[in-house]
């Protein structure tokens, strides 16, 4: 039951602007990707109401979007439940993520100015940071913003808009593999911004590819010890 399943303070407030429904989806959203509500996890619709705050008319609501997006399963006279994603499904979904990314660090060598390169390496002082104090949402929320900065320096909006588009997914399949990565992701990230600095597209190229294939191969192999 939800009650039972999601961390004290774990909800988002919601903001004020917007539909209700649009907000309470947004909500539901984050706490999906950032695994409060976890894969296969029961969503009762009166006690997401009473979390959020709200009627469950746009909680409803909100759970058929998410169904219709892929986020929720609704089951035939059992109600709605978070949607775990099958191992092909993460493997197509980061594949992909590679091919987007691998392009963005190589557009990156070549257009990023001094500032964008002090943006990444203050977003890799602040990760580090965040691995060393086992501060996981931290570690997974600076390693998206390490990666949206790296895809806005290269300076593509269709290949940003793209990105954006797998975004959420790609943090939901990272969380549970953040820990394992733990400081070795932003070893690699350094790497990359020294690639990026000597505007050496080749390389950059291949460490993002290896990069987000680390990843993949850990979410894979999450189970393992």
């Amino acid at each position: 039951m939800v009650s039972a399943g999601l961390p004290q303070g774990a909800v988002p407030r919601l903001e004020r602007p917007g539909p209700l429904r649009d907000r309470v989806y947004e909500a539901l959203l984050e706490l999906i990707t950032s695994r409060s509500l976890q894969p296969g996890q029961h969503l009762v619709e009166s006690e997401l109401a009473g979390h959020l705050g709200v009627s469950r008319q746009p909680v409803r609501e909100a759970l058929q979007r998410l169904n219709t997006e892929g986020w929720v399963d609704l089951r035939p006279a059992q109600g709605a439940f978070v949607h775990e994603p099958t191992e092909d499904e993460a493997d197509q979904l980061l594949t992909v993520r590679t091919l987007l990314e691998a392009e963005a660090a190589r557009l990156a060598a070549a257009h990023a100015d001094s500032a964008g390169v002090a943006a990444l390496e203050t977003l890799c002082a602040q990760g580090e940071r965040a691995v060393a104090a086992d501060d996981v949402d931290g570690a997974v929320a600076l390693n998206a913003a390490f990666h949206t900065k790296v895809m806005d320096l290269a300076g593509n909006t269709v290949l940003a808009e793209l990105a954006a588009q797998v975004d959420r997914r790609v943090r939901w399949y990272y969380t549970p593999v953040a820990r394992r990565r733990g400081h070795q992701s932003w070893i690699e990230h350094r790497e990359l911004i020294a690639a990026i600095t000597a505007r050496d597209e080749h390389l950059a190229t291949r460490l993002m590819r290896e990069h987000t294939e680390h990843t993949r191969r850990s979410y894979h192999e999450r189970a393992t010890p």
